[in-house]
C-alpha cells in the first residue's frame, strides 16, 4: 500500500497550473513539498482547509478502509474512526487495515496503527465505543461526518445530530455489488473556475432549485479572462431524502429519463424499509417475498415504469447483500473521500444528494432527491 513516504515529493511542475506555492501561516514549505501533486490541482488555500479539519469516520469495514485512506493521504488534520465491534475472519476478505492476528481485537483499534502508517502528519484517534451512546455534542466537534454501513435508524439520529451542530453529513454503504452514498451539507458554497465564455455569467441567479450562483467575479490568466464562480448547494436531510422524496421535476416530464433511472434506486428503498421495520437484512423466504413487494411499491411511488423492475434484477441485489467486495468500495470510497476533500477546500460542485452505485453496470448515477418546500438550513 503507498504511503506518502512513498510518493515523490517537489517537482519541475509546480505552478503550472497557476497554483501559488508560496506558503501562508501555518502552513509549513515541508509541508507543501509533500503535498505538491493535489496542491497544484486545488491550492494552497484549499489545502490549508484540508490540513486543519477533523474527520469522524463511522464504522470501520472496507468501504472505511478506503475513505480513511483517501483522507489520510490527502493531509487532513485527524481521523477519529468509531466501532465498537470486534474483528472477525470474514472482515479479512475485503479489509485492508486488519490483519489475521487482530481477529478478536477491536476494529476501530486494530485499523488505527495501519492508518496511521500511511501518514504519520495526521492524527488518527481509534475510539472503542458504539456510536449509539453518542450524544449530540460529540458530533459537533467534527468538520465533517460521515457515517458507514448503519441501518436507516440510526443515520438518521446522526443526521439530526449533524444538523444541529451545522456539521456535514455523509452517509455510504455497500452490499456487494452495489452502493450508495447520501450527503447532507445543509447549505454549502463553493467556488467553480472556468474560463469567460461569450456570455458572461450573471449573477445573483437560480440555475435549480438546489443551486443558484451567488456571486461572479474575474481574473486574468495567461492572457484568458477566467470566471470566479461561486454557488450555492441547498440539501434536506436523510429522513426526508432517503424516502419520502421523489425525483427531480425534469425526471418525470420526461419517459426516457425514467426509464433510465437505475431500479438499484427502488432496491435501496425497499432494503432500508425492510431493515427499519425487521432490524435485519432479508433471509427467509417471507422475507423475499416482503422485499419483492416493497420494491415494486417503491419503484411504483417513484414513478418509474414498472418493466425496468426485472425478477432478474431482484435476484441479484438479494444475493449481494451483506458482502463486501473490494474494488466496489474503491470505487465509492474514493468518490466519496474526494467530495469530502472538495468540501473542505470550498472547491467544485459537490454531491447532490444520491449517488446510486451498481458495480456489475459500472454506472453510478447522481439524484437530487428532496420533498417539497424549504431545503438548506430553512428545512
Amino acid at each position: 500500500m503507498e504511503t506518502l513516504s512513498d510518493q515523490p515529493v517537489g517537482g519541475e511542475l509546480g505552478g503550472v497550473l497557476g497554483v501559488s506555492t508560496a506558503a501562508p501561516d501555518g502552513i509549513s514549505a515541508d509541508e507543501i513539498a509533500l503535498y505538491d501533486r493535489q496542491i497544484r490541482l486545488w491550492g494552497v488555500k484549499a489545502q490549508e482547509k484540508i490540513r486543519n479539519a477533523n474527520i469522524l469516520l463511522i464504522t470501520m469495514r472496507a468501504l472505511a478502509n478506503e475513505i480513511a485512506k483517501n483522507l489520510v493521504l490527502a493531509g487532513i488534520h485527524s481521523l477519529t474512526v468509531v466501532d465498537h465491534s470486534l474483528v472477525t475472519e470474514a472482515d479479512l476478505g475485503a479489509q485492508f487495515f486488519i490483519t489475521e492476528a487482530e481477529v478478536g481485537t477491536n476494529r476501530a483499534e486494530a485499523a488505527a496503527p495501519h492508518i496511521r502508517r500511511l501518514n504519520p502528519r495526521v492524527n488518527v484517534i481509534a475510539d472503542q465505543s458504539d456510536i449509539k451512546t453518542k450524544g449530540p455534542d460529540f458530533f459537533g466537534r467534527f468538520d465533517v461526518v460521515i457515517a458507514t454501513d448503519l441501518d436507516p435508524d440510526m443515520l438518521n439520529i446522526i443526521n439530526t445530530a449533524t444538523r444541529i451542530n451545522h456539521k456535514p453529513f455523509y452517509a455510504a454503504g455497500v452490499h456487494g455489488f452495489y452502493g450508495f452514498i447520501f450527503t447532507d451539507l445543509i447549505q454549502h458554497e463553493y467556488l467553480v473556475e472556468r474560463e469567460q465564455g461569450n456570455v458572461p455569467t450573471i449573477a445573483p441567479q437560480i440555475e435549480s432549485r438546489t443551486r443558484s450562483i451567488v456571486e461572479v467575479s474575474l481574473k486574468k490568466e495567461n492572457g484568458k479572462n477566467i470566471e470566479m464562480v461561486k454557488k450555492r448547494e441547498l440539501y434536506s436531510t436523510w429522513f426526508l431524502a432517503s424516502d419520502a422524496a421523489g425525483l427531480p421535476s425534469e425526471f418525470l416530464r420526461s419517459k426516457r429519463r425514467l426509464k433510465n433511472v437505475t431500479p438499484i434506486l427502488s432496491c435501496l428503498r425497499a432494503l432500508w424499509q425492510f431493515i427499519q421495520l425487521q432490524g435485519r437484512l432479508p433471509a427467509s423466504m417471507e422475507d423475499l417475498k416482503l422485499f419483492t413487494v416493497t420494491a415494486t411499491q417503491k419503484h411504483k411511488a417513484l414513478g418509474l415504469p414498472e418493466e425496468t423492475l426485472k425478477s432478474e434484477i431482484l435476484r441479484r441485489f438479494l444475493q449481494n447483500l451483506g458482502s463486501e467486495i473490494s474494488p466496489v468500495c474503491a470505487m465509492l470510497g474514493g468518490q466519496l473521500a474526494q467530495d469530502v476533500i472538495n468540501v473542505l477546500g470550498g472547491r467544485q460542485q459537490p454531491i447532490q444528494n444520491l449517488i446510486v452505485l451498481d458495480g456489475e453496470l459500472m454506472e453510478a448515477p447522481m439524484y437530487a432527491l428532496h420533498p417539497e418546500g424549504d431545503l438548506g438550513e430553512e428545512l
